[in-house]
């Protein structure tokens, strides 16, 4: 039992890792803190959704490993409830946002339903893939997208 909590963390940090780097994928900005967003500061609800889109996104990118997305399906949807609920820095506080906001609530729960009703791993893939690349575009809003 104390293997599966090892592995669990050192599968963390390395997801951490690949996700803390600047621009390490065509199409990601994975950039943080007040620096990236011009001075804005944090958008903590964003930060901790992202942890969780990272932990489930990239085995399945990296590696066609949906078990994490299957695991984490749940988390995620109560993360983007969280978020689509919460106060939204200045910077980012307009329609465009909050609707994104509130698809990427909806694709969550989708999602969720979708393993939870055991779907084929090809509709789990494709709307992992869909919420992830929703999520990035609420991202790149808020760190101004690319240049």
């Amino acid at each position: 039992m104390k293997a599966i909590h090892v592995l669990t963390l050192v599968v963390l940090s390395l997801t951490i890792a690949a996700c803390g780097g600047k621009k390490h994928e065509e199409g990601h900005d994975h950039e943080h803190g007040a620096e990236a967003s011009g001075g804005a500061g944090d958008w903590k609800e964003m930060d901790s959704f992202h942890m969780i889109m990272a932990e489930t996104f990239h085995p399945y990118k990296d590696s066609a490993n949906l078990q994490p997305a299957k695991t984490h399906a749940e988390h995620l949807a109560m993360e983007a409830d969280k978020w689509a609920s919460s106060t939204l820095p200045e910077k980012v506080n307009n329609d465009a946002t909050k609707a994104n906001l509130e698809k990427l609530k909806t694709g969550t729960r989708a999602l969720a339903d979708k393993v939870k009703a055991g779907a084929p791993d090809e509709e789990i893939g494709t709307q992992l893939t869909a919420v992830h690349d929703l999520f990035h575009q609420i991202q790149e809003s808020w760190y101004g997208g690319h240049h």
